[in-house]
């Protein structure tokens, strides 16, 4: 049985302490290697062009640059290289704007260091993940419908109705790979493993008619 491949990582955070207690605990996943850290966003912009990690643990509130603009660059520049947005930050604005960036993992600082090492294995491997202990924040409450863009819940309405995603391409004049990028935040953001399971939540929680 061969091993899985190893996932290399840039830690970037302006705190020392933070960075250090991130690569001590990532020590301990055999699979995972750090392979640089960085004090702001433009430090890290310019250290992942050079190393070319699979995955950037990006904290969000940082001097210079700050992580959304970080994300979006390196993005930019590193298509490669996948965002996991690391904060203490749980509004749901930012979370809208962090995977709007372009991240596909969203992680409290105070996860479990297994929820931590899951959300890089799952962005490394091209797939989205937010942290488990913001769902129940986002699925309730009188402004519920705000968890979702309003082009997601277009999406899911669409998908409610019974359309495919090349349905949903053609009548909103967008990419099926659009379509796909949208769906998967959609089952991040609702925690839903399947696209009929998001459609369940959305209509139980009336994001959707």
């Amino acid at each position: 049985m061969t091993e899985p491949p190893e996932i290399t990582v840039l830690i970037a955070d302006d705190h020392e302490v933070v960075r250090e207690g991130l690569r001590l605990s990532l020590v301990r996943s055999p699979r995972i290697r750090v392979v640089g850290e960085a004090p702001d966003g433009e430090s890290a912009v310019g250290l992942t062009e050079r190393r070319r990690p699979d995955v950037v643990i990006m904290d969000l509130r940082m001097p210079q640059m700050d992580g959304i603009e970080a994300t979006e660059e390196i993005l930019r520049r590193v298509p490669t290289t996948r965002v996991l947005i690391f904060t203490a930050y749980s509004e749901r604005a930012l979370l809208a704007r962090g995977l709007e960036s372009g991240a596909l993992g969203y992680v409290l600082k105070e996860a479990p260091h297994e929820t931590l090492v899951r959300a890089i294995e799952k962005v490394a491997a091209g797939d989205t993940f937010v942290d488990p202990a913001l769902i129940p924040s986002l699925a309730t409450g009188r402004d519920g419908r705000d968890i979702l863009t309003p082009r997601e819940r277009e999406i899911l309405q669409l998908l409610a109705d019974g359309n495919s995603n090349a349905d949903v391409a053609a009548r909103l004049f967008i990419s099926q790979e659009t379509v796909k990028s949208h769906v998967r935040h959609i089952l991040a953001k609702l925690e839903a493993e399947t696209r009929t399971q998001a459609v369940a939540i959305a209509l139980r929680e009336a994001m959707i008619d």
